[in-house]
């Protein structure tokens, strides 16, 4: 195929991610100095999710895992527009049946899974989905989760009964079961928005049961759950392993750096108990019934860094993106020393991990694993060999972080979950190289080099390994394998890693053992020595002249992301990559769809979270489409005649970002999250309705003039037969 090039760094670079959602999910982080900035490892890329756009649609995600006890789940709607018939307009689509529609340059049908109606672009306060199928809510915000719990009300809210309702913000969801055969669902709640929460809120002004109540907000859901004759979950509320997983509850710790002195405060100085969890992203299931959610944007939860005196310990937390000078985003500091640097800065420490949950005991207390690094972790996917070895693959999501995998040491041993959930513990953690094939042909149009592909190879590069002795082995010269795991970012800038564009949820495939990468979107790719309006040379977050293009990252100011296909070789070292997706509108030049007819597929933008159907197919989400249409999940195939054809499922509502996919036969779920999080007021600046909860953008899931609420959605066929089939 040949394409056109196209420099598009002329164009402006914007997602439709509101500054409010970008300052409470993340605390700006593409508004600032990107945090990688003590190397000169290779460039896949600089991310940005810019912050600042009339629409509102946010990000994060959700994880899945292969496994005998996962099944899956997601999120949430209610105020429903079943109907193809968007605003805007979709690159094709196809008819019921699934044979290609007239004109759109295709032929035959697409793959089992995937033979619905394609959802076009649109901008609609509701849950779109294809004709044929019907949709409901399974659980919002504040919803109880106990027989007899409180039920929500806006304006009286209390920490107490937030502890026993639905959390905030939703993002990855699973579905396991129980041995009794129970489902239980479980789930995160990534961060909390204030404003969207609070009449008039104002950080300066916080109450302390504010505060408290935003703790309680985050953290996790676990919910007894059954199908009912159409195929929609509904609660079991009088199930005794419900659950609240809080800012406030216990965690202990485990792995090479339980107990070290950088994670011992004053209220834990043994370093092994940690108060909470916060921000909890993308996660995974296990195949022993437990779950894994990521500690990602941790670093606006903490404030003064300006007053601690020790530079080096300012250095280290500014690598971690923990740079708020003086009060943080939320303001929790004023009621709790532990996010207060200067009186805590060992605090910081206590999170960006991968924490793991039994759901099934609501008495177990949740470990944090630190063979599993520290980060920003957005995903925790777990791939069983077929010798029984498991691996577990992880992103960093910032731009210019690096891609994971722990491969343990221990290996799955059938209903002994002791054991099981020490896999985690021993093993060694790997961080990513990779490299093109044709990289002299890379020149920023998207064009495709001449040997068809965009691919090239995989090297994994041993970071350390956790000893079942306690003695554990670091492979970076001059670090402990303590402090690998503390500072796990700097040991992959020592061993030279590739920067990624924002790695986001990994997925390995239960049916090929392919994994694949969600790579969001990177605003600073461009040409080095190149020239802004004013002549000045262009630079990245960090102050450093501008990447060029490389092959893993093809196309100049890459706004609309990648999907990243690795043939890996599980526990071993090497391996093979290629681009599945580079996103975007067919209709521009620079888009590939895996060499799929761009004719005939659905625009796709700023890809986030990843998940399989039973045929193999892989279903993406989105957060923040640069397409000007609300987010979504798309299906897409991977294997043969068809590979890469893209179809839209459904669309969220106004400003709402697309979550925790996951996709059974009979029923697909979606988490909803941060509706309406935007701070105009119809269109009109901010400072026109300093009060986003007077006359909100969304009225989604309850309609009328109710206020948005993040929710739990679920999809099923009209006719009760298979999804896409």
């Amino acid at each position: 195929m040949v394409r056109i090039g196209k420099n598009l760094l002329t164009n402006p670079f914007a997602t439709s991610r509101s500054s409010l959602t970008c300052t409470y999910k993340c605390g700006n982080a593409c508004a600032d100095d990107a945090p990688n900035e003590f190397s000169d490892n290779e460039y896949f890329g600089d991310v940005a999710k810019e912050a600042f756009s009339q629409r509102a649609f946010s990000r994060r995600a959700a994880l899945k895992v292969t496994g005998a006890s996962a099944l899956a789940v997601g999120g949430g709607a209610v105020l429903a527009a079943c109907s193809s018939d968007g605003s805007g307009s979709a690159a094709g689509g196809s008819d019921a049946s699934g044979t290609a529609a007239a004109g759109d340059g295709s032929k035959g049908e697409s793959p089992e899974g995937m033979r619905f109606d394609a959802v076009k672009p649109n901008t609609e306060d509701a849950v779109v989905i294809p004709d044929g199928y019907e949709q409901n809510v399974l659980i919002r915000w504040g919803d109880p989760i106990h027989e007899g719990g409180p039920e929500f009300d806006f304006d009286k809210q209390t920490p107490e009964n937030q502890k026993k309702q639905f959390g905030f913000n939703n993002d990855f969801a699973g579905l396991i079961k129980a041995e009794d055969g129970t489902l239980l669902y479980v789930c995160s709640h990534e961060y909390t928005t204030e404003p969207m929460m609070f009449r008039a809120y104002k950080k300066e002004d916080a109450t302390k049961e504010q505060v408290d109540i935003g703790l309680a907000a985050h953290g996790q859901t676990i919910l007894a759950v059954e199908e009912d004759d159409k195929g929609f979950l509904k609660p079991i509320l009088s199930d005794k392993r419900n659950r609240r997983i809080t800012g406030f509850t216990e965690f202990t710790v485990d792995g090479p750096a339980a107990g070290h002195d950088l994670l011992k405060t004053k209220a834990d100085p043994t370093g092994m108990k940690i108060e909470g969890t916060l921000n909890n992203c993308s996660g995974g299931v296990t195949p022993w019934g437990t779950y894994l959610s990521g500690e990602e944007n941790v670093d606006q939860y903490f404030g003064n860094v300006e007053k601690l005196e020790d530079k080096e310990a300012v250095k280290k937390l500014k690598r971690y993106s923990v740079k708020n000078k003086e009060l943080s985003d939320r303001a929790w500091e004023k009621y709790y020393d532990r996010f207060d640097v200067s009186k805590e800065p060992n605090e910081p420490n206590r999170f960006f991990w991968c924490v793991e949950i039994d759901p099934s005991d609501p008495n177990s207390t949740p470990i944090k694993h630190t063979a599993l690094g520290r980060f920003k972790h957005e995903a925790g996917q777990i791939h069983v060999t077929d010798d029984g070895t498991v691996v577990c693959y992880s992103g960093d999501d910032e731009r210019f972080e690096y891609v994971y995998k722990f491969v343990s040491s221990r290996k799955v041993k059938e209903g002994d979950l002791k054991h099981n959930m020490g896999i985690l513990s021993e093993g060694t953690l790997y961080v990513g190289k990779f490299s093109g094939n044709s990289e002299s042909e890379i020149d920023g149009s998207g064009e495709l080099p001449k040997d068809g592909r965009f691919d090239g190879d995989i090297e994994w590069l041993p970071l350390m390994t956790a000893k079942a002795d306690g003695k554990h082995e670091s492979h970076v010269d001059g670090m402990s394998a303590e402090e690998v795991c503390i500072y796990t970012r700097i040991a992959g800038d020592k061993v030279s890693a590739t920067r990624m564009d924002r790695p986001e949820d990994i997925e390995p495939s239960p049916k090929t053992g392919k994994v694949y990468v969600a790579l969001t979107n990177n605003k600073y790719r461009g040409k080095a020595g190149e020239k802004d309006d004013k002549g000045k040379e262009r630079t990245d977050g960090a102050g450093r002249p501008l990447a060029d293009a490389v092959e893993v990252a093809p196309v100049t100011e890459n706004k609309n992301g990648l999907v990243l296909e690795m043939e890996d070789d599980h526990a071993g070292t090497k391996g093979k990559w290629n681009l599945l997706l580079v996103c975007g509108d067919p209709n521009e030049a620079y888009t590939y769809f895996g060499g799929f007819d761009k004719e005939s597929v659905s625009p796709i933008s700023c890809p986030d979270n990843l998940a399989f159907d039973e045929y193999g197919n892989l279903w993406i989400s989105t957060d923040g489409n640069a397409l000007d249409s609300n987010d979504g999940l798309f299906a897409v195939a991977v294997e043969g005649e068809r590979r890469g054809e893209t179809k839209c499922f459904l669309t969220v509502p106004v400003a709402a970002e697309t979550c925790g996919p996951q996709i059974f036969s009979n029923r697909v779920m979606v988490n909803v999250q941060h509706p309406g999080e935007i701070e105009t007021d119809q269109g009109h600046p901010v400072g026109d309705n300093p009060d986003p909860t007077t006359n909100p953008t969304s009225h989604w899931p309850d309609g009328g003039k109710e206020q948005p609420r993040p929710a739990v959605v679920q999809v099923v066929r009209t006719d009760g037969k298979k999804i896409g089939a």
